[in-house]
C-alpha cells in the first residue's frame, strides 16, 4: 500500500513540477536511431552481453535488446550506447 501511494505522490510531483518523469520516477531513458543505434541512460548494470542479445538491469525489472551484430560503443555505470541490428526492444518486468 505505502509502495503505490509513494508512486502516486510521485507522479503528482512530476507533474506539478513539469520535470521529466525518468528522472522523478527513476525511469531509464531510451534513444534509437532506426535499426542501427540505441542509447540507453539511467540503467542498473549490464547482465549479459552477446553479438544477438543485450540484457540490463533497471530499476523496475530487465530491458531486453535483441539483433545482430551487436557492438557496444560506449559503457559508462548509467550509460550505453549499442550499435547493430536492432530486432526487439522488451521490457521485462520485476516479479516481486
Amino acid at each position: 500500500m505505502a509502495r503505490k501511494w509513494r508512486q502516486q505522490l510521485t507522479r503528482w510531483i512530476t507533474n506539478t513540477a513539469q520535470l521529466p518523469p525518468d528522472v522523478m520516477m527513476d525511469l531509464p531513458r531510451i534513444t534509437m536511431v532506426g535499426q542501427l543505434h540505441i542509447y540507453i541512460e539511467n540503467h542498473r548494470g549490464l547482465l549479459t552481453f552477446r553479438d544477438n542479445e543485450l540484457r540490463l538491469l533497471l530499476k523496475q525489472g530487465q530491458l531486453l535488446i535483441k539483433g545482430e551484430g551487436f557492438v557496444i560503443k560506449t559503457i559508462l555505470p548509467e550509460e550505453i550506447l549499442l550499435e547493430g541490428k536492432i530486432n526487439e526492444v522488451l521490457f521485462l518486468e520485476k516479479v516481486e
